[in-house]
């Protein structure tokens, strides 16, 4: 990168720490480097020396010398730039991990992962154009809510399908997801066990909790544990799902008491609840990490970042996200 830069900071990166601004932006830039600009003033806030755990603020202006590392091409995807984008050009941004027989994806909320009512770009066709140069289109092999941003697997041979999906379907994956709730959940951590159904109401399909029994029902287990919450009012949660079913987190929220925050189908509606004023009112659920087996051999574990939406309400409560943990490579 030639020359000093002028960035201003966006309204949905309002409270991030400095050292993860610059994360986002220059990924290739490592800690040590970023420090050295800092103890030399090369990089200032508003025209001010700051250290790397300053917090940033909506329209203040960070300087950028020059860089011997590159820029992150764009911001976080929307469906606005989705919209002028190609689909190789919207893959390519998604992109996390890559190698000769798989790929993972960071899927934005929003974008359904195949098509059906209403949905006029999905992943499954966007997939077209990766095709190689054999003509094998890359096969989906789990999904994820439409709405629900995160880690999505995609096999580029027929046989890495074969292997990914015998790995989903025997549980030697392990998937970990990061929600927004309303509330506290008395117990820090937990085990949640019912059975789920799927029933048609006037705003179509949904899931409830069925009885033992029930036709039609099927066994879901879910585990959850808190990492951290804004008083009484708001619990950040980590969810594992040992079964894989139709809105399973979503629902095993419900159950709990506990409702993920934005969600269009299982948030009651509480009149005397009111939705925090600066959050934006859309799904926070992130499919945050996945651990799978590779099928070359080993494990593959990928983890995607907070989408802006869920950044933008971290930021505004104070969380950070490193209080998440780290996942084993």
């Amino acid at each position: 990168m030639a020359g000093v830069q002028l960035k201003k900071v966006d309204p949905d990166e309002a409270g991030m720490r400095l050292d993860r601004w610059f994360k986002v932006h220059f990924p290739g830039l490592g800690f040590g480097p970023l420090q050295k600009l800092l103890r030399s003033g090369q990089v200032r806030v508003d025209g001010g020396r700051v250290k790397s755990d300053a917090r940033i603020q909506a329209g203040q202006t960070i300087r950028i010398p020059p860089l011997e590392v590159d820029e992150k091409a764009s911001g976080p995807l929307t469906a606005k730039t989705m919209r002028s984008q190609n689909d190789h050009e919207v893959l390519s941004q998604m992109l996390l991990h890559e190698d000769p027989k798989v790929l993972v994806f960071n899927k934005p909320a929003g974008l359904a992962v195949q098509g059906g009512s209403g949905v006029t770009r999905n992943v499954d066709e966007m997939l077209e154009a990766w095709r190689n140069k054999k003509g094998e289109k890359p096969r989906l092999v789990h999904r994820l809510d439409r709405d629900t941003a995160g880690v999505l697997v995609v096999a580029r041979t027929r046989g890495a399908a074969q292997s990914l999906t015998a790995a989903f379907r025997e549980r030697t994956t392990k998937k970990t997801y990061w929600a927004l709730v309303k509330g506290v959940p008395r117990v820090n951590e937990s085990k949640i066990s019912t059975w789920l159904i799927k029933e048609a109401t006037e705003d179509g399909d949904r899931m409830r909790v069925a009885k033992h029994g029930e036709q039609g029902a099927d066994h879901a287990v879910s585990y959850y544990r808190i990492i951290d919450k804004a008083a009484q009012n708001l619990a950040w949660l980590e969810l594992e799902p040992y079964t894989g079913r139709t809105h399973q987190l979503r629902v095993h929220a419900l159950h709990l008491g506990h409702p993920i925050i934005g969600d269009p189908k299982y948030f009651p509606f509480d009149k005397n609840w009111e939705f925090p004023t600066g959050m934006q009112n859309r799904l926070h659920l992130l499919a945050r990490h996945i651990s799978i087996p590779h099928p070359d051999g080993g494990r593959l574990s990928v983890t995607a970042p907070l989408p802006p939406h869920m950044q933008q309400s971290w930021n505004l409560l104070g969380f950070d996200e490193e209080s998440g943990g780290e996942h084993e490579a």
